[in-house]
């Protein structure tokens, strides 16, 4: 199935293609949030403080597939919009080999260097064992990952988002039931866990592989007029490496958080471990609806209807700020409850620590909604590079005043939930800004409606 996204109503069209996307992806969190939770509720606030550590690496290394997988889906949409398939085509052979050898290099280096990473987050003593085991295993997942990502991205490029939703709820639900098995029931500890979400990537992996070879044989058949051009690799390159480089930035200052985060000690790790885990899952939304965005936008860019990316622009931008401010609400207010679904109640002081992250960075949900429909709309347009910009400038500035304001004895850890809003809002207010400035340049005011 392919859906034409430069016809019919703007805000019905983004909304229907969007809500695949965002429930794909809250299915998606459910692999690693099932991990937090069982590990959590099972195993005790150590091992939760190690897979949560675990779990901020992770998230690097999947950004960098993730990034490229993205960047590629602009391309792919934008020759959908033309109707070009020679390029489509081309373009997902040059994009498969291409992410195919990326993963490989990726998976090399991090089980080569595994004892380097544990050190360089600044594992304490205690855990290193337990995250040692738990990286071991869920290292094993990235070709699962690479699998799942590249065909997800090519089917949602051509307006499917049902299919990819499909597949991950399949796998959420054997990630939940695995979990339960190896960890509550054969007592296999956190290696057990990273074996359940291990077994889930590749189910979706595979499945989605071979659904797309099935249902679109000739987008995946490559004869003699089709072959691996080194124009439509640079092309590639050309969108996925600095999108790549742009969620990798975002990931990586994440990651140089954590090692700031583990220094304060095991209550602190564990309470960062269960709340970023249910801020992730507060914001997905937007962050999918940013990503359904930028598809919407590369196809009409492609099919060279101005007026329809302009009236799309403001539809996403209303529709994200106001669900923003009410996910806000709703943790600001079911924070504490939140953190006892992770952690056991006796944990008082995990639990508040994990509430008054939640209800600094939660207030501010529609900044990052809007930056990510930023992000989305630059790389739709054919400027990757301002995305980069923009996280460069978030994530600089998170990491920039996490360090400097937890140095402050009477700021502490606060210091380190504070610049996370911060960093949101002076991105924002640059994005903005140049936008404004380049829309002449990019489609010609005389153009727009």
């Amino acid at each position: 199935m392919k859906n034409d996204l430069t016809k019919g109503p703007v805000m019905k069209t983004m909304l229907l293609f969007a809500v695949p996307m965002i429930l794909g992806d809250l299915l998606q969190q459910c692999y690693n949030i099932a991990d937090t939770l069982i590990v959590g509720q099972f195993l005790g606030a150590n091992a939760l403080a190690a897979v949560g550590s675990a779990f901020s690496l992770m998230t690097f290394l999947t950004s960098i597939i993730l990034g490229l997988a993205m960047g590629s889906g602009t391309v792919f949409s934008i020759r959908f919009g033309q109707n070009d398939e020679t390029g489509l085509k081309e373009g997902i052979l040059a994009s498969f080999v291409l992410l195919g050898i990326v993963t490989i290099v990726v998976n090399v280096i991090v089980f080569a260097g595994i004892d380097w990473i544990i050190w360089a987050l600044r594992t304490p003593e205690t855990l290193k064992v337990m995250m040692r085991e738990y990286l071991i295993v869920i290292f094993a997942g990235l070709i699962g990952i690479f699998l799942y990502n590249f065909f997800a991205s090519l089917l949602r490029s051509l307006g499917n988002s049902i299919v990819p939703l499909v597949f991950l709820a399949v796998s959420a639900v054997l990630n939940i039931v695995l979990d339960l098995w190896f960890v509550a029931g054969l007592g296999r500890g956190v290696a057990g866990a990273a074996e359940a979400t291990v077994i889930s990537q590749y189910v979706s992996g595979i499945g989605i592989t071979v659904y797309t070879k099935l249902k679109f044989p000739t987008l995946l058949r490559f004869g003699q007029g089709t072959r691996l051009r080194m124009s439509r690799v640079r092309e590639i390159t050309s969108y996925s490496a600095l999108t790549c480089l742009q969620q990798s930035i975002m990931n990586l200052g994440i990651l140089a958080v954590q090692g700031l985060v583990n220094s304060f000690g095991t209550t602190i790790m564990a309470a960062f471990a269960a709340a970023v885990k249910i801020d992730a899952f507060a914001y997905l939304p937007v962050q999918d609806f940013g990503n359904a965005f930028s598809i919407f936008v590369a196809q009409n860019f492609g099919a060279k209807k101005q007026a329809r990316i302009r009236k799309g622009i403001r539809v996403a931008a209303l529709t994200t700020i106001g669900f923003g401010a009410l996910t806000s609400l709703c943790v600001f207010v079911l924070a504490p409850w939140l953190m006892r679904l992770f952690i056991d109640s006796g944990e008082t002081g995990v639990i508040a620590q994990g509430v008054c992250y939640l209800r600094i960075e939660g207030a501010f949900y529609y900044l990052i909604g809007v930056l990510f429909l930023l992000y989305g709309l630059y790389r739709a347009v054919g400027k990757p590079g301002m995305s980069v910009v923009l996280t460069i400038v978030s994530l600089g500035l998170r990491v920039a005043l996490a360090y400097g304001l937890s140095a402050i004895p009477a700021v502490g850890v606060i210091g380190i939930w504070w610049s996370v809003p911060i960093g949101w809002i002076l991105a924002d207010l640059l994005g903005v800004v140049y936008w404004q400035r380049v829309r002449p340049s990019i489609f010609g005011e005389a153009t727009m409606e």
